[in-house]
């Protein structure tokens, strides 16, 4: 994928992400954290795909791909809630 294809598969992904973590309580976020959310949530989710079934996820413009982004970003959406709880 290229560079402007991860942007926007990011921003895909962090919306989706930020409407599954955010519903009890909706809090506006960027664009820009979006997309920052749905890149390292892919990298995250390719990372735990990798230790769940011992193999390599290659990031494509499909529907598998941007399943295990979107749950990368929401762990990743998870992890930082928690952390703000705590704060």
């Amino acid at each position: 994928m290229g560079f402007f294809s991860w942007i926007i598969f990011g921003a895909l992904a962090g919306l989706a992400a930020d409407l599954i973590v955010g519903r009890g309580r909706r809090r506006h976020r960027g664009c820009v954290l979006n997309v920052l959310v749905g890149v390292v949530g892919a990298t995250l989710g390719g990372f735990l795909y990798r230790l769940a079934t011992g193999e390599r996820k290659s990031f494509e413009f499909d529907f598998p791909s941007f399943g295990v982004a979107v749950l990368g970003a929401v762990v990743l959406l998870a992890v930082l809630r928690v952390l703000e709880r705590k704060r």
